[in-house]
């Protein structure tokens, strides 16, 4: 397998990192601090096409594959980890299940207002009572002749509060416990709600609220796939999934080392700059292997799915192995910037509190070594 990007992905990587650089960077702090979902960046994005990545222009998309989104998300959460995280919602969650699952009226129906950012797409699985065990859902999906009345809550959705079309898993009673069948449902649906958002740590730019359905009759031609066969839509959105936030955890963590390399050349103590002391160097050092593991990870789980490989491991590994490495490599840059780097006008603060999201989010740390050790045990 080759790891070097091709000619066309070396310069949708130059693209993506100057747009993020002038346009998403400037605003990464004030996006921070104002906890509102990041709406101005969204319409940037879909400005220069970057919300119709691996998308088919017959879709209203920009082209491209897992691999291209993956370097894109990269460079945004390079700056901006909130801005990423939209993306990651958007595309990998909403979007590509459309994509892979949906038929041709539903594709051409949602994709190209979601392709042009008209829209915002959000993935809604996760429930009070399921989180890592998304199998105990307990939103209801009962046929009411040509439709289907959906009840039930779903929290900690990404892209919640402002959220226009949004990929839904809930279960039908009568085929449980295999009932579980995915619906695209619409933010204007009489009888569906949205709470205000959560307060969170990280991450602060990518609101999250509960969504919540009462009686939300959703029509038959809006079911995603067969009945019954949700779990397997889910799941393979979320290893596609894992790998976006893989490329969030490489992101942020090359941003940590970034800051913290232009950071030791400057700063002086005992005369010299600290930099030049061997306990700075080998956390610096540290920080490149780890780095450099985990971008290979992701770029190997991305080819893999974009070759139509199983990827179920090489994306939980990817995913593992970036994001315990980026909550680490924080970690130490706040080590390296001392004292400076425990204030709130530090970068490192707000680098360390978005990282500890991508060990939690579209499976744990936890729930990764299980999906591992499921396939080397098999």
């Amino acid at each position: 397998m080759d790891f070097h990007l091709t000619e066309a992905e070396q310069m949708l990587q130059a693209t993506a990192r100057e747009f993020a650089k002038n346009e998403i960077e400037p605003m990464a702090d004030a996006v921070d601090k104002a906890e509102l979902f990041a709406m101005d960046n969204f319409k940037k994005l879909a400005e220069v096409g970057f919300t119709g990545l691996a998308i088919p222009a017959e879709y209203g998309g920009s082209g491209g594959d897992v691999m291209a989104l993956s370097i894109v998300m990269e460079e945004l959460a390079r700056v901006c980890a909130s801005t990423c995280d939209i993306v990651d919602a958007h595309i990998s969650l909403c979007m590509r299940p459309i994509l892979l699952y949906g038929n041709e009226e539903q594709k051409k129906k949602y994709l190209p207002p979601l392709c042009s950012g008209e829209k915002v797409g959000a993935f809604a699985i996760t429930e009070a009572e399921a989180g890592s065990d998304i199998a105990n859902i307990k939103t209801t999906a009962v046929r009411d002749g040509d439709h289907y009345v959906l009840n039930g809550s779903k929290l900690f959705i990404t892209n919640g509060p402002a959220c226009d079309t949004i990929v839904v898993f809930a279960g039908i009673p009568e085929l449980a416990p295999r009932g579980m069948t995915a619906f695209i449902v619409e933010a204007d649906m009489p009888g569906f709600s949205r709470s205000p958002q959560y307060q969170k740590l990280g991450m602060k730019g990518a609101t999250n609220a509960e969504l919540v359905f009462d009686n939300v009759r959703v029509p038959v031609a809006n079911r995603l796939g067969d009945e019954g066969k949700g779990m397997k839509i889910c799941l393979s959105t979320l290893d596609e999934g894992r790998i976006g936030i893989a490329c969030q955890a490489v992101g942020i963590a090359q941003a940590v080392l970034d800051h913290c390399i232009e950071y030791a050349k400057e700063r002086k103590q005992f005369g010299k700059p600290i930099a030049e002391n061997q306990a700075i160097q080998w956390m610096l050092v540290d920080m490149a292997c780890q780095i450099e593991a985990a971008r290979l990870l992701t770029y190997k789980a991305a080819r893999m799915m974009d070759e139509g490989t199983n990827a179920v491991k090489a994306a939980a590994m990817a995913k593992l192995v970036a994001s315990d490495a980026c909550m680490k490599i924080t970690v130490d840059g706040i080590q390296i910037f001392g004292g400076y780097g425990y204030m709130m006008d530090s970068p490192m603060q707000r680098y360390f509190r978005d990282a500890k999201l991508t060990q939690i989010y579209e499976g744990t740390s936890e729930v990764q070594r299980m999906v591992i050790a499921r396939d080397l045990l098999r």
